[in-house]
C-alpha cells in the first residue's frame, strides 16, 4: 500500500533520497527518539516526539495532531470556536478539533548536540486528502518563494539577531505560578550594559556564549559572529546568508535551540523585543536581503553605474518595501511589545525611508559596483517575528515594486527629520494597514490574512482588558 507521501506526491527526488539517508542515520547512531516539529502561526515550534523505531515509517505516513494548534494566540488560548460548524474557519476540516498531518521534510534532519539521543525534523502540514493546510506558514513562504523563482530569482537572506541572555534565578514553577500565561521566570543580569562591543564584556559573556556556540554550530546552523550588544545582558548573533528556504529554517531552529540550550545550563534566553526590566535596551532583527539571478548566479542588486547604490531591479524592490512598510509591520513586528522599540534617535526606524549605510532608516542600503554583497538591510523587524511570514512579506512587497517598476524616494541622510510616511506606532495600526492591503491580500489570500488578523485581534483584546502598572500608579491615589 502506498504511503501518504507517495500517494499524494509530496516529496521531491531530493527528499526521497534524504529520507533513506535519515533512516540509516537513525539506526546507525542508535537514536532513541525523533522530534517531528512544525512552526506555528507565531513561528513557535510545536510537534510530537516518536521513538526511533517508529520514525522511518512516520516520515512517509505523517504524524497526526489536532487542528486547534493553529487556532491559538500567544497565550496558547484557542481563539476560534472550533466546535461550531466550520470550526470558526468556515472549513469542515478544521472543526471539532479534528486531526491534520505533519509530514517531515527529511532534508532538515538534524541530531541535537545537547540531547544526542534525539533527532529533529521540520514538517509541513496536510489534510487527510493530501491538500496543504492553508495556515501553515512554512508552506505559505514556499509558495511566495515559488513566485520569485518563476520570475528567475533566488532569495538570499542574512540574519542579524539581537536577544537577551539572563541568569535564571527562579523558574517560577510553584503551582501558584501556573497560568495562561504563567508567571515569567525571575532572572538576573549577566553584565551591566552600555559597553557595546567591548572586550571586557565579551569575556563576561564567554561562558554562556561558548555553550551556545558549541551546540548551535553542532546543529549545523551557519553561525558567523557572537557580539556584545548595547544593553545589559543583550547579545547579537549573525548568520551567513542562505538561499531560499535555508534562512527562515535557520531562524526557527536557532530560536528554539538557543532557549533549550540556555535553560539546560541555568540561563534564560528571550527574543522578546523589550523586556520589562530596568535599563534594558530593545532588540531588533535586521534582515539582510538580495536577489540572485538563477541563470547567472550573480547578485541582481549589484549596481553597474559608478554612482549607483543598487541596480534598477534592486531600487524597484526597495521601493516596494517602502510602499508596503506599514502593512508589512504586522509580520515583521507582530507583538504588542515590538512597538516599544520604534523611537526617534534610538537606532530603530520610525518612518518608511531608506538611506545609504545609515542605521537610523528602515531600509539601510549597502551596495557598490562590483560588490557581490550588495543588499538591503530591513531594520523594521523584531526577533520574535515568524521568519516565514516576515520573509514572505518582504518578497511580496519587493515583487510588487518590481512588477510595477516603482521608484523609491530620495535617500534620507537625516532619518529622524526627513518627511516620510510614519511606521505604525502600535500593533493595532499595523493590523489596520494589513487589513486594507491589496498586496498582501492578493499575495497571501484573504483567508490567511483574515485568519492572522483574528488571532492578533484576540491577543490585543486580552491586553486591553488588563489593568497595567501605569494605570494603577496614575489613578489609584489621585482619584
Amino acid at each position: 500500500m502506498a504511503s501518504f507521501v507517495d500517494k499524494h506526491g509530496l516529496w521531491t527526488p531530493e527528499q526521497h533520497k534524504a529520507a533513506a539517508a535519515v533512516a540509516q542515520e537513525i539506526a546507525g547512531r542508535n537514536l532513541g527518539v525523533v522530534r517531528f516539529s512544525f512552526a506555528d502561526q507565531h513561528g513557535i515550534l510545536r510537534g510530537k516526539t516518536l521513538v526511533a523505531e517508529e520514525a522511518a515509517s512516520a516520515m512517509r505516513s505523517g504524524v497526526g495532531f489536532t487542528t486547534t494548534l493553529l487556532a491559538k494566540d500567544t497565550a496558547h488560548r484557542t481563539v476560534f470556536p472550533v466546535f461550531t460548524k466550520g470550526g470558526g474557519f468556515a472549513m469542515p476540516e478544521m472543526q471539532g478539533a479534528a486531526d491534520i498531518l505533519m509530514v517531515a521534510d527529511p532534508t532538515t534532519f538534524k541530531v541535537l548536540p545537547w540531547a544526542p539521543h534525539t533527532g529533529w525534523m521540520l514538517c509541513d502540514l496536510y489534510f487527510a486528502d493530501g491538500r496543504p493546510v492553508p495556515f501553515s506558514t512554512r508552506q505559505i513562504y514556499r509558495q511566495v518563494l515559488g513566485r520569485l523563482n518563476e520570475a528567475g530569482y533566488d532569495y538570499m537572506a542574512g540574519l542579524e539577531v539581537e536577544f537577551h541572555v539572563f541568569k535564571l534565578v527562579d523558574p517560577k514553577l510553584a503551582p501558584t505560578d501556573a497560568g495562561q500565561p504563567g508567571n515569567p521566570p525571575e532572572v538576573s543580569l549577566l553584565t551591566q550594559g552600555y559597553q557595546y562591543l567591548t572586550e571586557q564584556r565579551y569575556d563576561q559573556y564567554d561562558e554562556v556564549y561558548e555553550i551556545l556556540r558549541r551546540d548551535i554550530q553542532g546543529l549545523g546552523l551557519p553561525l558567523r559572529s557572537l557580539e556584545v550588544e548595547f544593553g545589559p545582558s543583550q547579545a547579537e548573533f549573525t548568520f551567513r546568508p542562505g538561499l531560499n528556504m535555508e534562512s527562515p529554517d535557520t531562524m526557527v531552529l536557532f530560536r528554539a535551540a538557543a532557549k533549550q540550550i540556555a535553560r539546560r545550563h541555568g540561563y534564560h534566553v528571550t527574543f522578546m523585543c523589550r523586556p520589562k526590566l530596568p535599563n534594558v535596551f530593545s532588540s531588533g532583527w535586521h534582515l539582510h536581503q538580495s536577489l540572485v539571478d538563477r541563470k547567472t548566479g550573480a547578485n541582481a542588486f549589484m549596481p553597474a553605474g559608478d554612482t549607483d547604490v543598487l541596480s534598477p531591479l534592486g531600487m524597484q524592490f526597495l521601493a516596494g518595501l517602502l510602499e508596503h512598510a506599514p502593512a508589512s509591520a504586522a509580520f515583521a513586528a507582530p507583538t504588542i511589545n515590538a512597538y516599544r522599540r520604534y523611537r526617534p534617535y534610538s537606532l530603530a526606524p520610525d518612518r518608511a525611508i531608506w538611506g545609504r549605510d545609515n542605521r537610523g532608516v528602515m531600509a539601510r542600503v549597502l551596495g557598490a559596483p562590483g560588490d557581490p554583497a550588495s543588499r538591503i538591510e530591513n531594520r523594521l523587524g523584531e526577533p520574535a517575528a515568524n521568519p516565514y511570514l516576515y520573509m514572505a512579506s518582504q518578497l511580496l512587497a519587493g515583487l510588487d515594486g518590481m512588477t510595477r517598476s516603482l521608484t523609491p524616494p530620495a535617500s534620507a541622510d537625516v532619518p529622524y527629520e526627513t518627511e516620510a510616511p510614519p511606521l505604525p506606532r502600535t500593533l493595532e495600526a499595523a493590523l489596520a494597514a494589513l487589513r486594507a492591503s491589496r498586496c498582501y491580500r492578493e499575495g497571501l489570500g484573504d483567508r490567511f490574512v483574515d485568519y492572522f488578523l483574528h488571532i492578533k485581534d484576540a491577543e490585543i483584546a486580552r491586553y486591553q482588558l488588563e489593568v497595567s502598572e501605569w494605570e494603577h500608579r496614575e489613578y489609584f491615589e489621585m482619584f
